[in-house]
C-alpha cells in the first residue's frame, strides 16, 4: 500500500562502479587526514610568537603605594618613558603608577589589582649599548622600596639575560639598574650597572654618548 504512494525507495541495480569510486574517495580522504597531523607544527611551550625581540619588566612590591617609572635609552639616544611611549624599536607597554592605576574593569566596575610593574619592549636590533634606569616618581612610604628589573629575550625561546634589584627610597632620584649592548643580530654581548644618567640627556642631547 505504502509503495503506490512511492514513499519507500525501491531497490536500485548494483552499480560496483559507483562502490569503488566511492571507496577510493574514502581513502584519499584518510590519507589527507593523515598527512595533515604529521604536517602540522608540534606545540612548542617555551616558543613566543611576538614583534617584540625583547622585554624589559620593572617590578616592585604588591600593593606598594609609591609611583616608579622605568627609562629606557637605546644606542640611538631614542628614550622611552611615561610621556613618549613610543621611540625608535622602543615602546613603553605598560605604564604603572603605584595606586592610581592598578585596576581591571569588571562588569562596568573598576577592581583594584596588586601588581606593580611596568613593561617595556624592544621590536628590533639596533647594535650599541642600551641603558635601563629607574625613576623614583613619587614615595609616599618613606622607606626603602626594592625594584628589580629584568631582562628577557623573547626569540626564538624565552630567557632570562639580566635580573637586577636595587634599592630606592628618596623621590626624584634616578638610579641606573642595567646597562647592556647588542649585536647586529641582537645578540647580548656585555651587561653591566655602571651609572649612567638619561635624565640628563633631556637637558643635553649630547651628554652620556646619546647623539642629538
Amino acid at each position: 500500500m505504502i509503495d503506490d504512494f512511492d514513499l519507500m525507495p525501491r531497490e536500485e541495480p548494483f552499480d560496483p562502479f559507483s562502490v569503488v569510486l566511492f571507496k577510493a574517495l574514502q581513502v584519499v580522504a584518510f590519507l589527507f587526514f593523515i598527512a595533515l597531523i604529521i604536517v602540522a607544527p608540534k606545540a612548542d611551550s617555551g616558543k613566543v610568537d611576538s614583534k617584540a625581540e625583547f622585554l624589559i619588566s620593572m617590578d616592585w612590591p604588591d600593593n606598594h603605594p609609591d609611583d616608579m617609572d622605568i627609562f629606557v635609552q637605546d644606542p640611538l639616544g631614542n628614550v622611552v618613558w611615561y610621556r613618549r611611549r613610543e621611540a625608535g624599536f622602543l615602546l613603553l607597554d605598560r605604564d604603572d603608577r603605584g595606586g592610581l592605576n592598578d585596576f581591571v574593569m569588571v562588569n562596568g566596575s573598576k577592581v583594584p589589582t596588586s601588581t606593580r610593574q611596568e613593561l617595556v619592549s624592544i621590536r628590533g636590533f639596533v647594535a650599541g649599548e642600551y641603558t635601563i634606569n629607574v625613576y623614583h616618581f613619587t614615595a609616599l612610604t618613606g622607606r626603602v622600596v626594592p625594584v628589580t628589573v629584568t631582562l628577557q629575550k623573547l626569540n626564538p625561546k624565552v630567557t632570562i639575560v639580566a635580573k637586577e634589584t636595587l634599592e630606592v627610597v628618596d623621590g626624584g632620584t634616578e638610579k641606573t639598574a642595567l646597562r647592556f649592548t647588542m649585536d647586529e643580530k641582537g645578540a647580548v654581548t656585555k651587561v653591566d650597572r655602571t651609572p649612567k644618567s638619561i635624565l640628563q640627556t633631556f637637558y643635553n642631547p649630547r651628554a652620556n654618548g646619546a647623539k642629538p
